[in-house]
């Protein structure tokens, strides 16, 4: 009996350790994003960041030599690439132009709420009563946080819609991408997703050489670490983690992602939160666990444990 657990106990610590490398690899990006929006227009970001991206993950594989995705992932593989990696990344550059932080990560995380219940009914991961409990528990956290980093001033329509539609892009790219994953791996999904989002993005190549001639060394830096860490490095972590559980889940899991803005704004950029702030972040962390909790989903065959 425990030879029939433990193997399985261990791919799920594995699991949550790349969806934890994620969350905080995501919260990071917000932070460099604000950075470099200074000095890049929404697509020039996009195209800059996919593009260090694509050079990263290519290099990884072909050097492990894993080949072409097979025919029935290509489906996927197209979806979550112009949905997620492509128009995801130019309107959520746009729209954190156009309102506040608070407002946006308030409108950004409607995606993991979409995520439920489009997983639950296109790809059938039913409607779990926790994570359902979780995630409420989750976006009244997210609100209470985007309320407390809200300037005060009214937010633009234009910007509430563009962060909106980002949710329904993300959301529509994570469905697209769970089912890629059962026909090839996490790398090769990655990689071809991005490559893809890359090519998506070329229109913008013109602005994209004009904003780096007269951006600052460190704005540049930045559109780099976005492509390699919170882009190449992060979104494999999340189709890792992605492969092993449900897209409800992992669209939980990223609830954490404003808690942890929270703290590195308050560590990196010297922005002090507040009680409402940080009331707000735990409501993050314990919708999160909620959803996390009660056991792993019963498969035939599968011996469940109640780690």
């Amino acid at each position: 009996m425990e030879q029939i657990i433990a193997p399985e106990t261990r791919v799920d610590r594995r699991a949550l350790l790349a969806a934890g490398i994620t969350v905080v690899l995501w919260a990071s990006a917000f932070v460099a994003i604000r950075s470099a929006a200074q000095y890049f227009s929404p697509g020039a970001l996009a195209l800059g960041r996919l593009l260090a991206g694509s050079v990263v993950l290519g290099v990884i594989w072909l050097a492990r030599r894993e080949g072409l995705p097979p025919r029935a992932a290509w489906p996927g593989i197209l979806g979550s690439g112009l949905l997620w990696f492509g128009l995801y990344m130019v309107v959520l550059n746009w729209g954190e132009q156009e309102v506040d932080a608070g407002t946006a990560a308030m409108v950004v995380n409607v995606g993991p709420m979409l995520i439920a219940l489009l997983g639950g009914w296109l790809l059938r991961e039913g409607f779990p009563p926790r994570l359902l409990a979780g995630m409420a528990v989750s976006f009244a956290g997210a609100v209470v946080v985007g309320i407390s980093m809200s300037d005060g001033g009214r937010a633009s329509i234009v910007g509430v819609l563009l962060c909106l539609l980002a949710a329904v892009t993300y959301a529509g790219g994570v469905v697209c991408q769970k089912p890629a994953l059962k026909h090839a791996s996490a790398l090769q999904v990655t990689t071809f997703g991005c490559f893809v989002g890359t090519a998506a993005c070329l229109p913008f190549a013109g602005p994209l050489v004009t904003e780096i001639a007269t951006a600052p060394l460190p704005a540049t830096l930045n559109v780099v670490y976005l492509g390699v860490f919170p882009t190449a490095l992060a979104f494999t972590t999340w189709a890792y983690a992605l492969a092993r559980t449900t897209a409800g889940k992992m669209g939980a899991t990223t609830y954490v992602v404003p808690a942890l803005v929270v703290l590195m704004a308050w560590a990196v950029l010297g922005e002090v939160p507040g009680w409402l702030t940080l009331a707000g972040g735990l409501l993050c962390l314990a919708g999160v666990a909620v959803s996390r909790g009660g056991g792993k989903a019963r498969e035939p065959g599968n011996v469940t444990s109640t780690t």
